[in-house]
C-alpha cells in the first residue's frame, strides 16, 4: 500500500475525543442538570419560605366556637365509626 491509498480509503483518522462535537452535547446536558441544581440550592438558601400562622395552616383553629366544629364533623365521625365498626349509629332523639 502506498500513502496515497491510505489517505483515500474510508479509514476515518484517529482524533481525539474533545475533538468531536457529539461528544460535547452528550456532556452539556448534565452540566446543564448540575448548574440549575446549584441554582435552585443559592435560591432555596437565600430566599428561606416564611413561616405561616397556625390559623393559615390549620383553618379549624381559627373557628371561634368548638361547638360549630363538633356539629359540623359529627357525620363525619358517625360515618367514619360505621365504616370501622359495620354497626349503624342509632339516631338522636
Amino acid at each position: 500500500m502506498n500513502t496515497t491509498t491510505l489517505k483515500n480509503s474510508n479509514v476515518p483518522c484517529v482524533q481525539p475525543w474533545w475533538s468531536f462535537g457529539m461528544v460535547w452535547m452528550i456532556i452539556a446536558g448534565p452540566a446543564v442538570v448540575v448548574v440549575a441544581a446549584f441554582a435552585t440550592l443559592y435560591l432555596a438558601i437565600t430566599i428561606p419560605d416564611p413561616v405561616l400562622p397556625n390559623e393559615a395552616l390549620n383553618p379549624r383553629i381559627a373557628l371561634e366556637n368548638k361547638g360549630k366544629l363538633e356539629a359540623a364533623m359529627a357525620p363525619a365521625m358517625q360515618a367514619r365509626n360505621h365504616a370501622s365498626t359495620g354497626v349503624v349509629p342509632e339516631a338522636k332523639k
